[in-house]
């Protein structure tokens, strides 16, 4: 069953957070540990208006078990949105400034994983169609997110989708295409 995620949730997405982001959990916790960053994103799920809130989570709950996660807001909203993640991590790295992943006139999907026990089940596909219905029931006429062009797995994938590239995006450190789709 695919629901709005609640704070209760918190244990369950962070882990999957760090999954989908790699190298950038890294940069957060400020470690090569990446499971570092684990209470960084228990702490900001529970909290409203920023980038990583349960508020803007789709969970995939299968016998109580939080199978995946799907993460996302309006692309117009990013400076708002990671502002406190922004103030939180400027506490040890005061320069720190990453570039725009999204922008205006988008649903943009930040952040999307399946835990590795429950891959390869369609929940990924799920989640997606689920969180492309919220965008198009909230007036937006495409849905937006980033790929890493070292993985053309994951571009497949999105591609199968319906997702096509509309160019390329630098974001923390790495080259990635910039994919959308059109929901009207």
């Amino acid at each position: 069953m695919i629901r709005p995620a609640t704070t209760d949730d918190a244990t369950q997405v962070a882990p999957l957070f760090i999954l989908a982001m790699g190298h950038i959990a890294g940069i957060f916790a400020n470690s090569d540990r990446y499971e570092d960053a684990i209470p960084f994103f228990e702490d900001f799920f529970i909290r409203k208006g920023n980038q990583y809130s349960h508020e803007f989570t789709l969970v995939c709950e299968e016998e109580g078990v939080v199978t995946g996660s799907v993460t996302g807001y309006d692309g117009a909203l990013l400076h708002l949105l990671r502002q406190p993640i922004l103030d939180q991590l400027r506490k040890t790295k005061p320069d720190f400034s990453p570039d725009d992943e999204t922008e205006a006139g988008e649903y943009y999907l930040d952040c999307i994983n399946v835990h590795p026990d429950h891959q390869g089940k369609g929940i990924g596909k799920k989640l997606i169609h689920a969180f492309c219905n919220k965008a198009q029931l909230l007036g937006y006429n495409r849905v937006g997110l980033i790929v890493d062009l070292d993985n053309p797995r994951a571009k497949k994938f999105y591609e199968n989708l319906g997702f096509k590239v509309s160019g390329i995006k630098a974001f923390m450190g790495h080259r990635y295409f910039h994919m959308v789709k059109e929901v009207v």
